[in-house]
């Protein structure tokens, strides 16, 4: 199987996607990008994901990023590209897509329209998915607010681990601290639990996360990387105090449009990732102005990512 490997409490981006002005995908705008995020200490790129508006790309588009991704990417830098949905052939034509491309692993997400009526569904759909690149590590992508698909991946992993053997861990993005230290200890360790909700990352370190992806780590990596640092020497209070700041540029985010916001975000610090597309709303003249000056007043350009 290709080679998966991740340095202890490794941060990956899940990066935008560019787009032009009219709304297209500018994958050539993706070295800079892996160029920017390296030399901001991330680790890695969860490309086509929610943040990417994955579900809003057509298959050739997403072909088209992942060719791009993995031609830029530096072989130490971890790629994995979200497949699954709602269109199982789809799915494994992404997934053999992305081994092709030499993206190193694939996420696969639940189908999110036809509701997922077990837990032995949802592992057989993994379980076609991945068995059509064999070699190619596999994670599973656990986002029940977006998917609506919610059962325990603690009884996942005890279900697919004998029947989906390129299951190599989980992208957990919800708020069951419980369930998911139980994945993190499930067979000493085995699976890799990637954590997905920025806002707490402390939280999820201390419940034995061995790295995260986010959005947020796309612009205010110096933060995070405080986190980390305070964390791994046991100052508590000092994670905590960087935590919080993290928190209130999120705060600020969710506040003037999620990822619009996001999207402006990137723009204000010199990472022009273009408009997002429909349905998501564009951010608004007076929105804008409005996240910038909150933005401003926490010290967020302080301790921005540098371009």
């Amino acid at each position: 199987m290709r080679s998966f490997h991740l340095p202890r409490h490794a941060i990956i981006s899940a990066p935008f996607t560019p787009m032009d002005e009219n709304g297209d995908i500018a994958p050539d705008s993706v070295p800079r990008m892996v160029d920017f995020l390296v030399a901001n200490g991330v680790k890695g790129a969860f490309i086509c994901g929610s943040t990417g508006e994955g579900p809003s790309l057509t298959l050739s588009e997403r072909k088209a990023l992942f060719s791009a991704w993995g031609k830029a990417s530096p072989t130490d830098f971890s790629t994995i590209a979200m497949t699954g949905g709602s269109c199982l052939p789809d799915a494994k034509e992404l997934a053999h897509d992305a081994q092709d491309a030499g993206i190193q692993a694939i996420a696969i997400v639940p189908p999110g329209y036809f509701p997922v009526g077990s837990l032995e569904s949802l592992v057989g759909y993994c379980q076609e998915i991945a068995a059509t690149v064999p070699d190619m590590p596999v994670f599973y992508y656990h986002i029940p607010v977006l998917t609506g698909v919610s059962f325990s991946m603690f009884a996942f992993l005890q279900l697919a681990e004998t029947r989906i053997p390129n299951l190599i861990g989980i992208k957990y993005s919800h708020s069951n601290l419980m369930d998911f230290q139980q994945c993190t200890r499930f067979r000493d360790g085995k699976y890799i639990m990637l954590w997905g909700r920025d806002e707490e990352l402390l939280a999820a370190l201390s419940m034995g996360a061995d790295g995260a992806v986010g959005s947020t780590y796309n612009y205010h990596m110096p933060v995070y990387q405080k986190v980390l640092q305070a964390f791994e020497k046991g100052d508590i209070h000092g994670a905590r105090f960087y935590q919080e700041k993290a928190i209130a540029a999120i705060a600020l985010l969710h506040q003037y449009g999620g990822l619009s916001a996001g999207k402006a975000m990137m723009q204000m610090i010199g990472m022009d990732c273009g408009p997002v597309r429909s349905p998501l709303s564009a951010i608004t003249p007076q929105a804008r102005e409005l996240l910038y000056e909150g933005l401003v007043a926490i010290g967020f350009f302080d301790e921005c990512n540098a371009v």
